[in-house]
């Protein structure tokens, strides 16, 4: 009779136990994921606003029925200018790049995490040379780890060339690495949609102070005019005041009018040089590098497409992120579950071993071990109760923080919709008051320049005009800020299309995307 093979019998055994494990690894325990509900509004509020505004000259919604904003949402304001720098921000905004490379950070934790699905390999070779006690019982063991006999009797040496392969593997029976890629999947598409949310941040920031300098450049004419026509007042008073028909006083306080007005007009160069140097750190330039050519304000609010209000979640990059982040949260929990489950490992060693570097490769230096391993945790002190507890309230608390950033992301586009409804009426109401102040001043001017009456009447009337004036710049700016931070709430050009798949995280990014910057 043959007798039996006892070197395949490890083998039959670890091949048993490998396909014990795969047919396991189909089990994954802990809760499966639904998106929450989120509180969405039947109908805007704005509806009636827009109503009461239908006949009102100025800014208006657009159709519901209109196409949406997608992509280069800037370019619905048709300022060439603002379109090239916001070209320039998505490429050297080093905020962008920031989060940017925090995404590729989080994508690689996915790769590490599926790394856990295979097994581990590693290899070695070790040289080890020892001298053992003269002075041990044959056949004991000294400290060096070497059998005391003959050969390594009275003090003799012995050298060790050691060439170890091992290969472990904890087969993922209960979806603890499974439930981990998923949470890592999860956390990088909370990272794409922090990139896309702060790129939607830069883009609006930009844009802002762009027609912030547009209204100072405005606000720059008409300083620049108020100190001409004082000029000339203050050439008329001194000429009357020459020939005897007025005081000094009106003189004096025609100076006093003229240098006010230049001072102002100083003062706008300053704000508007600081606005410049904001859109220079946007585009990652240095300010004295940058510069923005004077040019007048004559950009209009267009009509902005709004869409339903169960779009908005499905355009808000910060709602994107507060879903994903639940799902990171409830993939947490299967991880907890896994813990109640045993551990199965298996390793496989062996290698070369002998005390001569020629003899290394040979069969009789080969050695090797095979074995499984099963462990369970009998006794934690509620450690994995506790952890799974935590788990449930960080999950519960994501919730709550997801269905709070959809109530704000609602109550931001009624805001700025209101806001910039109002402001068309309002813009309209100061505009009449600035044409009836200019009218006044004029007739003023005219009945001072003929001597029926003093200085002080003009100064009042010029004083007025130069305010409305003013309020009438600040409130057209406003429309505009409006404008963007209400194309913001809505999500700029971005859906909920271009967040990447759990695939797409999954995938090792472009070797571009990886190399080190200096």
């Amino acid at each position: 009779m043959k007798p039996p093979n006892r070197n395949l019998r490890g083998y039959e055994i670890l091949v048993a136990t490998a396909l014990l494990c795969v047919s396991l690894t189909g089990c994954t325990v802990g809760p499966h994921y639904h998106k929450p509900s989120a509180p969405v509004p039947a109908a805007p509020a704005y509806q009636g606003v827009t109503a009461d505004l239908a006949d009102q000259e100025g800014w208006k919604v657009a159709s519901p029925h209109d196409e949406m904003l997608h992509g280069k949402w800037w370019e619905i304001f048709h300022e060439p200018e603002l379109n090239a720098l916001e070209d320039q921000l998505n490429i050297d905004n080093q905020n962008i790049k920031f989060f940017f490379e925090n995404y590729l950070a989080a994508r690689a934790t996915i790769r590490e995490a599926r790394s856990q699905y295979y097994p581990t390999a590693t290899v070695g070779f070790g040289w080890t040379r020892s001298r053992s006690s003269g002075n041990l019982t044959p056949g004991t063991t000294g400290s060096t780890g070497a059998v005391s006999g003959t050969q390594a009797a009275n003090g003799g040496t012995l050298s060790e060339f050691n060439a170890p392969l091992e290969i472990t593997w904890a087969p993922d029976l209960f979806g603890r690495v499974r439930n981990l890629v998923r949470s890592n999947q999860a956390a990088a598409q909370v990272s794409a949609a922090d990139l896309e949310n702060e790129r939607l941040l830069e883009q609006a920031t930009l844009a802002e102070t762009y027609f912030q300098i547009r209204g100072q450049d405005l606000l720059q004419n008409i300083l620049n005019d108020t100190v001409k026509a004082d000029q000339e007042i203050l050439d008329q008073a001194q000429a009357r005041y020459d020939t005897g028909t007025d005081t000094l006083v009106a003189v004096e306080q025609s100076k006093q009018t003229l240098e006010s007005a230049r001072a102002s007009a100083t003062a706008v160069a300053i704000t508007r040089a600081q606005y410049e140097h904001a859109i220079a750190t946007l585009l990652g330039k240095n300010a004295t590098e940058f510069s923005i050519p004077v040019r007048p304000f004559t950009t209009q609010a267009p009509p902005i497409p709004t869409g339903t209000p169960s779009q908005l979640l499905e355009r808000r990059p910060d709602i994107a992120a507060a879903e994903r982040q639940m799902a990171e949260a409830n993939a947490v929990i299967g991880i907890g579950y896994a813990a109640y489950y045993p551990t199965v490992s298996l390793s496989v060693g062996g290698g070369f071993e002998s005390s001569k570097i020629s003899n290394l490769f040979t069969a009789p230096s080969r050695y090797w071990s095979i074995g499984p391993g099963v462990s369970e945790t009998i006794f934690d002190a509620g450690l994995r109760r506790a952890t799974i507890t935590q788990y449930v309230a960080t999950y519960n608390a994501d919730v709550a923080n997801y269905r709070q950033t959809v109530l704000t992301a609602f109550q931001q586009v009624e805001d700025y919709l209101t806001e910039t409804h109002l402001l068309s009426r309002e813009i309209a109401e100061q505009q009449a008051s600035a044409d009836a102040a200019q009218r006044a001043y004029e007739l003023e001017k005219a009945r001072y320049e003929t001597g029926l009456d003093p200085y002080l009447n003009l100064l009042t009337t010029q004083t007025t005009l130069l305010n409305v004036q003013q309020t009438l710049l600040g409130l057209r700016v406003q429309e505009m800020s409006s404008a963007v931070l209400l194309i913001e709430a809505l999500g700029g050009g971005w859906d909920a299309s271009q967040l990447p798949s759990a695939q797409d995280v999954t995938q090792k990014p472009p070797a571009d995307q990886r190399s080190v910057q200096n």
